[in-house]
């Protein structure tokens, strides 16, 4: 079975249906977000205007009700250390956000699924996987 991570671009593609699960994700893959996807979802929320706001929480509500959230822990923020001094060692600079689910799942030995690649390209120890 494999072992999942979705970034927040991933999961609303996935989400919207712009991209197919057949794409990237096993029928039994086991699959979760890190807290950071879900504050990601959530801030869209908060953003939404009075009018789109309640659409758009009954659209993060169905992913965050389904699937697990793993917490930013010790654990994760060893891993999130190296991958800071990584990218700053090597110039190759990388958003925050990328770089605590990249720690997530290089933690919990899960496969990055995301639409972007270059956010998480060359990073040690972490394996991605893109949809298109």
């Amino acid at each position: 079975m494999e072992r999942l991570i979705l970034d927040c671009g991933a999961l609303i593609a996935l989400d919207r249906g712009t991209r197919q699960e057949s794409e990237g994700l096993a029928d039994n893959a086991a699959v979760v977000i890190s807290a950071i996807t879900a504050s990601e979802l959530l801030v869209g929320v908060a953003l939404a205007g009075r009018d789109r706001r309640e659409r758009r929480q009954s659209i993060v509500d169905g992913p965050l009700e389904r699937l697990e959230v793993i917490p930013f822990d010790l654990q994760i923020a060893r891993h999130h250390a190296a991958l800071v001094a990584h990218c700053r060692s090597t110039g190759t600079p990388r958003g925050a956000h990328d770089l605590q689910i990249a720690a997530t799942a290089r933690a919990t030995d899960r496969i990055v699924i995301t639409t972007h690649a270059g956010d998480f390209a060359d990073l040690p120890g972490v394996t991605v996987r893109v949809i298109v």
